[in-house]
C-alpha cells in the first residue's frame, strides 16, 4: 500500500489539476487494480487537492 501512495502523491505532483477520479484511472492503466473508493480514502488522507478552477471573466460590456 505504502508503493501505491508514493505513486499517488508522484502523479498527483506532476498532474496538479487532476483530481482522485482521474487518478484512479491512471493508475489502473499502470496495472494498479484498484478501487475508486480507496483511492478516494487515501487521496484524502495524504490530504492532496485539486486545485479549484479559474472562473471565467465576464465581459465587461
Amino acid at each position: 500500500m505504502k508503493r501505491l501512495t508514493e505513486r499517488m502523491i508522484a502523479l498527483a505532483r506532476e498532474y496538479g489539476r487532476y483530481g482522485y477520479r482521474q487518478m484512479t484511472g491512471m493508475l489502473n492503466l499502470e496495472g494498479w487494480r484498484i478501487n475508486h473508493k480507496r483511492i478516494e480514502r487515501l487521496w484524502r488522507q495524504e490530504g492532496l487537492k485539486a486545485p479549484k478552477k479559474q472562473p471565467k471573466k465576464g465581459r465587461l460590456w
